[in-house]
């Protein structure tokens, strides 16, 4: 069973919380600027430099790709963060190994997180993975929303995350999250379900192991939204239980346990 529902007022607060993280992410430089000045601005322009400093490491991988084309690859990349990799979509100027060769160099950097299809008809979650299908993440949700050049008025006065998900940030945040729980001495790996049928699309973000069972993921920027996803892969993978992670309080729908985003590490590893 998830906690039960903690006080409106202090749930209220953490998402309010939640919010200010996702603008100014993790990287410690943007974090003592904000600490030190309160300000979500403030925090930006340092963003901003590190951007700058990161696109400048690209120089050190010039002898194995162009740099134009790595440059390329990565804005695009960004771009489309959070849906399944289509090459063609990223660049229609490069060969789809040259695209690959690109994403390596950034995933080895540590720049992109790739969230990788597995069929999940049983564990280990690798055993049925296909890495032609995937989606890649940014290494920080700071600096993704910097990229992606998101108005920060219209999200720091809005009442939900709904503007800053129109990059899938909530999801991001979620695989960041989940990134985290993984042995310091192991190779994190997340993957995702997707299928595609006539009249019968579907997509889980997230499965997760815990011990021998497989748990589906599904996570949302506001407070509402379906949930069919979710409950067709319960049915076809007969599994207990799955997770909801969202802005509501902590809950359940009958087999779906739900967890507000700020507490995403409470179920893992569970």
């Amino acid at each position: 069973m998830p906690p039960q529902p903690v006080f409106e007022a202090f749930h209220s607060k953490a998402i309010e919380i939640l919010k200010t993280f996702l603008l100014i992410g993790g990287m410690p430089e943007a974090v003592v600027k904000y600490v030190e000045t309160q300000s979500i601005f403030e925090a930006q322009n340092v963003l901003s430099d590190l951007i700058t400093t990161l696109k400048s490491d690209f120089e050190k991988y010039r002898k194995k790709v162009p740099l134009l084309r790595l440059n390329v690859v990565f804005d695009s990349v960004v771009n489309q963060a959070g849906q399944k990799v289509i090459y063609s979509n990223i660049s229609r100027d490069y060969k789809i190994q040259q695209i690959k060769e690109c994403i390596e160099l950034l995933r080895m950097a540590g720049l992109v997180v790739p969230v990788i299809h597995t069929a999940a008809n049983g564990v280990p979650l690798g055993a049925e993975s296909n890495l032609k299908k995937q989606k890649l993440m940014i290494l920080d949700t700071g600096i993704y929303l910097k990229l992606s050049g998101l108005d920060l008025t219209d999200i720091i006065v809005g009442t939900d995350l709904e503007m800053i998900n129109k990059g899938k940030v909530a999801e991001m945040f979620a695989a960041l999250e989940l990134q985290k729980s993984f042995p310091v001495n192991a190779e994190p790996q997340l993957y995702f379900w997707h299928r595609e049928e006539k009249n019968s699309s579907a997509e889980v973000d997230f499965l997760i192991q815990q011990g021998d069972k497989i748990v589906p993921v599904e996570v949302k920027s506001g407070t509402t939204g379906k949930m069919q996803s979710l409950h067709l892969f319960m049915r076809e993978k007969q599994s207990e239980y799955g997770i909801r992670c969202s802005l509501e309080n902590f809950s359940q729908y009958d087999k779906i346990k739900v967890f507000p985003l700020y507490a995403i590490s409470n179920f893992i590893n569970k």
